[in-house]
């Protein structure tokens, strides 16, 4: 088995190969395109889409009127050509006033894939491929903007969003989940909220029973603490058609009533304990159902195996939330 080291460095040398794979793929063809080319360049592993997270952008570039590029980078640009106006907007605005340019963003979905590495919970590659597609957006100058904030990227822009080409695949990383995670771990004298999930899903009836990134991937949030070193946040994503199962139960719901609602919720999620794992993520779930649950257990009406009330019962007594 790898070390964290080594498989921070194994995934660098995947980085060219999937790079190809993501230009060489048009996104017309769906994801099931980018797999196939990812079997035909990796075939010693077997990435399977798991889920797509749309709904972002970020700042593109500048093109003029007929959608000619004049720069990759709207942020340098327009502080570059505020410069050449000696700081002066309203000189900048005059000058955009009578040469219409306009700004440009980069829309996207990033895409998950995943493929196995071992066996425990966390050992499974985790690929990010962002679908990205660039749209002529709003006229720079429009609404009389008083600072380079509001020009480049204005709360309310008035321009309809136009295509400026096809959407392609773009590689943005590759990691090795066990080996973020102990990265974490590291970071901090106490566990991470996201190893104590994947401690619980190892001793609980979902780890004996599916895989970890069967029903979940990890959006991780990368930035750099006050001494430039790189920090990650992770947070669970269930893999849905849709929002979670509904939960409508009453709090102070006990014995054969609760039983029925938390198998109904398990079976629709998928696998069991499902219940548990979204009371800690999506909410789904209410807190007060792990209390009743271990009290109806004490109890002597146990409908759990006895290793889920003990992961329910160990939060209890410290709990955690992600």
């Amino acid at each position: 088995m790898k070390d964290t080291l080594a498989w921070q460095e194994y995934c660098k040398t995947l980085a060219s190969s999937i790079q190809e794979c993501c230009t060489r793929t048009p996104v017309s063809g769906g994801p099931a395109a980018l797999v196939n080319q990812l079997e035909q360049q990796l075939p010693e592993w077997q990435f399977r889409h798991r889920f797509n997270r749309g709904g972002w952008y970020r700042l593109g570039g500048v093109v003029d009127g007929a959608g000619n590029s004049l720069s990759e980078n709207l942020e340098s640009w327009s502080e570059q050509t505020l410069d050449e106006h000696d700081g002066d907007m309203a000189s900048l605005l005059d000058a955009l006033d009578a040469n219409a340019r306009y700004a440009t963003r980069l829309v996207g979905s990033t895409h998950y894939l995943v493929a196995p590495a071992g066996e425990s919970p966390d050992d499974f590659l985790q690929l990010e491929v962002e679908e990205l597609q660039e749209m002529q957006g709003h006229r720079l100058g429009e609404g009389d903007p008083s600072s380079l904030l509001e020009l480049i990227d204005p709360d309310a822009p008035h321009a309809q969003l136009k295509p400026l080409g096809l959407p392609t695949y773009r590689f943005r990383r590759l990691l090795h989940m066990g080996s973020t995670l102990q990265r974490m771990a590291a970071q901090s004298p106490e566990p991470p909220a996201i190893q104590r999930l994947m401690e619980d899903w190892n001793e609980s009836s979902a780890g004996h029973t599916t895989s970890f990134n069967n029903h979940w991937v990890i959006a991780l949030r990368e930035y750099l603490d006050r001494y430039q070193q790189t920090q990650y946040r992770a947070q669970p994503i269930p893999i849905l058609s849709g929002k979670p199962p509904r939960f409508d139960v009453e709090q102070g719901t006990r014995e054969l009533k609760l039983q029925a609602a938390l198998q109904a919720f398990d079976k629709e999620v998928g696998y069991p304990l499902a219940w548990y794992f979204h009371m800690l993520t999506t909410k789904a779930v209410p807190a007060w159902v792990a209390q009743v649950v271990v009290e109806d257990a004490l109890a002597g009406f146990a409908y759990l195996p006895q290793r889920d009330v003990d992961v329910v019962r160990r939060w209890l007594h410290r709990p955690y939330a992600l």
